[in-house]
Parts: C-alpha cells; sequence; structure tokens
C-alpha cells in the first residue's frame, strides 16, 4: 500500500467512501437533518478542498484503489479520517496520522492538534494521544466530540 496525496481527482472516491459511513455519521440514520453536512462531503465539496492550499490530503491507495485517507486544515485540525470499512483494525488509520503529523511539523510548527471525533471515532484519537477537550455537540444533524492533542504529548 502506497501513501500518496489527495488530488482533485479523487474527490469521487473520498466522497464515496464518507457516504458509505452516512447513517453512522448522521444523528438520523436517513440523514434527515444532516443536509448542510452531508453538502459538506459532496464530491463537488470535497474537490474544492483537495484544490484548496488549506487542505492536505494523504490517501491510502493499493492496485488503484483508495483504502482510507486523511486531510488535515490549516496544518493542526483533522478535518477528515476515513479507513474503508473491510481494512478497518489492519493500521492503515494510524499510518495516515502518523504522515499526516509529520508532514504537518515539517511545514509548520504547530502546538497542538484537534479533531471534531464522530462519537465512532473517539476511541481511536484516544489511541492517537488525544483528549476530549469538550463535551458531545450535536449541531447540523451530526454528533461529536471536540478532541485535542498537545504537540508536547505526542508519541515518539
Amino acid at each position: 500500500m502506497k501513501l500518496r496525496s489527495g488530488s482533485a481527482n479523487d474527490a469521487e472516491a473520498i466522497a464515496e467512501l464518507i457516504a458509505s459511513f452516512q447513517s453512522e455519521l448522521t444523528n438520523q440514520p436517513d440523514g434527515a437533518g444532516a443536509e448542510q453536512y452531508l453538502a459538506s462531503v459532496s464530491s463537488q465539496s470535497e474537490r474544492e478542498y483537495l484544490e484548496s492550499p488549506r487542505y492536505a490530503y494523504i490517501v491510502a491507495e493499493l492496485d488503484g484503489d483508495i483504502r482510507g485517507f486523511i486531510a488535515l486544515r490549516d496544518v493542526s485540525h483533522v478535518f477528515h479520517l476515513f479507513v474503508a470499512r473491510q481494512y478497518q483494525r489492519t493500521g492503515i488509520a494510524r499510518r495516515l496520522w502518523r504522515e499526516a503529523k509529520t508532514q504537518a511539523l515539517k511545514a509548520a510548527a504547530p502546538t497542538h492538534f484537534t479533531v471534531n471525533s464522530s462519537l465512532s471515532a473517539v476511541a481511536t484519537y484516544r489511541a492517537f494521544g488525544f483528549e476530549a477537550s469538550g463535551e458531545v455537540v450535536s449541531v447540523h444533524g451530526i454528533s461529536f466530540v471536540p478532541m485535542r492533542l498537545a504537540v508536547h504529548e505526542l508519541e515518539g
């Protein structure tokens, strides 16, 4: 499996991967009330993020298939981290996080990393060293836990 930078050509595959988790990410399994969120992860929106200098995407790819990806916004905010269901628990998320963290630390000197973790991903982010920085937030039909990781607390 190779890691590479994401490009606008990946927008559709990335949006499809996110959509495969929609019923788990939205407060209502059918997405009712989450229209704003769903629009923000559409293929067109993902293309715009991929083309923006504010976002850095790293894609895990094997045999031309995207198995997972991570996106950082403004160097220090984990904007997306998704791994295809059949490849979860194989180390892809950790590998993507390590690569994104390494690139961010080379590009800038962030003092911390943040993420708005879906409720189902809190344990993953805790395993990376993140801690909850607030209570569960419910807005635009989704719920998440704000989390933070201080750079000085990073594993070696």
